[in-house]
């Protein structure tokens, strides 16, 4: 008896045990991945972790369909990996793998119908949409249910497929469908026989009354000459000569022509290389240096340095050193617009030892990208990406940058597995015995609070790179000047003045407001009815654009109304601003100038952030109007102002982050600000000048923010002095859940011996007709996080098997940020 234990691709904590033949014992490795049936009619993409020869005791082990690859594709330090982000992060090991491998590897199956042969089928018994599909199978021999769908013009198709099928006419099979397609280029070569001299005047002869066909025969001569004989692909040979690629079809019909494939990768960065040479600053060379040294006796450093004191070129300089010992390097970014800016970077260095892997890439890209770390290739030393770059299959690690390590997209919100990139690549670095650089030029609290007690290395640099000074910040008092009436729409007539000076200096500016659309409420003036969304517990954001209101959570839409709905009035009024407004006000207060958007209606698509930062690193847009995509990392030099509209509404948010994030934000947008020779200028229109964080800005003061919020943190029993685990409890029925985290929270306030608090209804308290209710577990940081969640999840298994309660869904978050 030989078998072999699998993970799905579905949310189950279990691993699944096949049986195999001897053969197939002998030949499987773990890292393959299998076919293998999965209820009653379905085939999934399973991977195998282990090979034994114990049988299961609980079900009998079904056969596997087919092996799927000839090598292990996924390796055994990435398995150990995986299982760790399942029960660190309490969710099942089947949602790891399908977080982790590119769709395109994950085969679905598809579902066939085909007529069975023998039977005998009497026509005037079939309806009409019967008969539809069993004359469609006369012509072709299986049908897929898309194609049903087509051929009747409706969507419910399964009741008549299942008629046929017991009238024995039909029946089901599951086939797999492989998604990846390599990519072929089409090249062209003359044909053998003309190789000669006499082939040769053969070939002019046969074309003197063919002109077209002779000028590209010609085309083609001139750039073998040129291109000193690289294959000629059909792309160039079209462009070269002008010509359509029926006539090339007409060469290659004569036999004049030979036309062949060549497999390449969709991504190359050859052309983008040129040699650099890097020479660090003074203070940058210190840095460096006292990285390296660090790693003699820390596996993590952070390095905190201000903005735009060159980070990037240190992490140049360290990649530089590990790849010369043969090493690969991982560079995670929070954010994918900063991709964009960074590949130019690095390319520009090491050309096509850089890859990128990120969700905007397509999944044929992302499965290149995954064969070239397989295959060791030189083409993917370097990856860049954002944090579902963690789950490559490296083999030979040297170093993480983990760039911005501040940034809560680092953290996965939904769907499982709800990993930290940062801390989940701590321990990946480990199990490669690599190094990691955590970067940021205002580190999260947790971080720095592990490098103040000596458990990572502190490198720091506090001054800008050329000696650049920091920009000068302004605080403008909003209360003020509205009373004043020196306010125009939203902008204070500070500034206004400061945006019209840059303007005539032919300089650039950023504006930030951190709230996409045109405003976020629709009033009626009458009966102060606001049109909320008809699935969640918030008011609708209205989108004058697309003249819509828009829920930002499920998605729902509807058109602007005219008259209230409540009370038929007319007299509707916007309250609050997002970008689209900023953006029309300027419109209308620098009607000359040329204004850009950038937040998450702006950048949809492909290749949305390089259209956007390309037009405005190439001074195409004066003034650039953006969501906190704007806040990270990017680099103009020709900025000299930015403004932050309002201060106040990231501050008051229910959030026990939310100074910290506020200053992190704040500090990291005015760091766009005079970048080159000039001096930066920032200006924060605030209700509340005085407040504590707006004025640790102002003086650019991390260490005594980073005071002020540990000094409340450990009042308050929050990270780092205790570890948060949150668990949120949804359903549709009010009642039934209040009911149902009243008993969990009960039961782990009693047996758990940590604070426990909850059951509490969130400020968004129902999303897409499910209401809500959190619970927070707080662990401190002396007692054992393992021992806790072991206690925690038998507590969940229990709720489970409550009769009542089973159809209540819980979400753990273990490591809330």
């Amino acid at each position: 008896m030989h078998f072999i234990e699998v993970i799905l691709p579905l949310s189950l904590s279990k691993t699944f045990t096949y049986s195999v033949t001897e053969a197939e014992y002998s030949y499987i490795k773990k890292g393959f991945r299998v076919a293998v049936p999965f209820g009653k009619n379905k085939i999934y993409t399973a991977l195998v972790i282990d090979i034994h020869q114990n049988a299961p005791t609980l079900y009998e082990a079904k056969e596997i369909h087919q092996i799927l690859d000839e090598f292990p594709i996924v390796n055994e330090i990435q398995i150990k990996h995986w299982l760790w982000i399942a029960s660190y992060y309490m969710c099942a090991i089947g949602d790891v793998y399908r977080g982790a491998m590119p769709s395109a590897l994950l085969l679905e199956s598809e579902t066939i119908i085909s007529q069975k042969t023998e039977s005998f089928v009497d026509e005037a018994q079939l309806s009409d949409d019967e008969f539809l599909i069993f004359e469609a199978l006369q012509h072709q021999s299986s049908l897929k249910i898309q194609d049903i769908v087509a051929i009747l013009g409706k969507k419910n198709v399964l009741p008549v497929i299942q008629k046929l099928i017991q009238k024995n006419i039909l029946f089901l099979e599951e086939e797999m469908s492989e998604v990846y397609k390599p990519k072929l280029i089409r090249y062209v070569r003359l044909h053998q026989k003309f190789n000669s001299d006499e082939g040769l005047g053969q070939l002019l002869d046969t074309l003197k009354n063919a002109n077209k066909q002779k000028e590209i025969v010609l085309s083609y001569f001139q750039l073998t000459a040129t291109e000193k004989h690289k294959p000629i692909s059909v792309k160039m040979l079209l462009e070269a000569s002008g010509a359509t690629s029926t006539v090339i079809k007409t060469l290659v019909d004569k036999e004049i022509f030979e036309e062949y494939h060549i497999q390449t990768d969709r991504v190359n960065f050859d052309e983008n290389q040129k040699e650099k040479n890097l020479i660090l600053s003074k203070a940058q060379q210190t840095a460096f240096d006292q990285i390296i040294s660090s790693f003699e006796t820390k596996e993590v450093t952070l390095l905190h340095g201000v903005t735009s004191s060159g980070k990037t070129e240190i992490y140049i300089k360290l990649i530089e050193s590990y790849l010369k010992e043969g090493k690969q390097i991982l560079y995670l970014l929070p954010e994918i617009a900063l991709t964009t800016q960074l590949v130019s970077r690095l390319t520009a260095y090491f050309g096509n030892k850089v890859a990128v892997f990120h969700s905007k890439y397509s999944n044929n890209e992302r499965v290149e990208v995954w064969n070239q770390l397989l295959q060791n290739s030189e083409k993917a030393q370097i990856v860049i990406g954002a944090r579902s770059a963690l789950f490559l299959p490296f083999n030979n690690l040297g170093l993480i940058i983990v760039d911005e390590e501040h940034e809560q997209t680092f953290k996965q919100q939904d769907p499982a597995p709800r990993y930290h990139a940062r801390d989940a690549s701590i321990v990946l670095a480990n199990s490669y015995k690599a190094k990691v650089v955590l970067g940021s030029a205002t580190p999260s609290i947790e971080t720095y609070y592990n490098a103040e007690s000596e458990k990572y290395g502190l490198v720091e640099i506090s001054e800008r790179f050329g000696n650049v000074m920091m920009p000068e910040i302004e605080l403008v008092d909003l209360k003020d000047k509205y009373f004043r009436k020196k306010m125009t729409g939203h902008f204070s007539d500070v500034l206004i003045e400061n945006i019209t000076e840059a303007l005539s200096l032919g300089e650039q500016i950023i504006l930030f407001q951190n709230r996409r659309g045109f405003s976020p409420i629709v009033e009626c003036m009458t009966c102060g009815h606001v049109p909320q969304c008809q699935q969640c517990d918030v008011s609708l954001t209205y989108h004058k654009h697309k003249n819509q209101l828009r829920c930002h959570y499920c998605g729902y839409s509807m058109a602007n109304p005219t008259n209230c709905h409540n009370c038929s009035s007319v007299d509707l009024t916007t309250k609050g601003f997002g970008t689209e407004q900023i953006q029309q006000e300027l419109i209308q207060l620098f009607p000359n100038s040329k204004i850009g958007r950038m937040d998450q209606d702006t950048t949809r698509g492909k290749f949305g952030f390089e259209r956007i930062i390309d037009s405005f690193k190439n001074r195409e847009i004066d003034i650039l109007v953006g969501t906190q995509m704007l806040a990270k990392g990017l680099d103009f030099d020709n900025v000299s102002l930015v403004g932050i509209m309002n201060a106040d509404n990231m501050l008051y948010h229910p959030d026990f982050r939310a100074f910290e994030r506020s200053f992190q934000m704040m500090t990291q947008v005015s760091g766009r600000a005079g970048r080159s020779e000039k001096r930066g200028k920032v200006i924060i229109q605030t209700y509340n000048p005085d407040h504590n964080t707006i004025q640790q800005v102002t003086n650019n003061d991390y260490v005594g923010m980073y005071k002020e919020q540990l000094y409340e943190r450990q009042i308050y029993k929050y990270p780092p002095y205790f570890r948060l685990i949150k668990l949120t409890l949804k359903h549709r029925d009010f009642e039934k859940l209040k009911e149902g985290s009243m008993w969990l929270f009960q039961v782990m306030h009693q047996n758990l011996g940590v604070p426990v608090l909850g059951p509490e209804e969130p400020p968004i308290g129902r999303i897409r007709n499910e209401y809500i209710r959190t619970i927070m577990i707080k662990i401190p940081q002396q007692s054992s996080i393992g021992l806790a969640k072991k206690n925690v999840q038998k507590i969940l298994n229990s709720f489970e098997t409550v009769v009542q309660y089973r159809a209540i869904k819980v979400v753990v978050n273990v490591d809330f940020y």
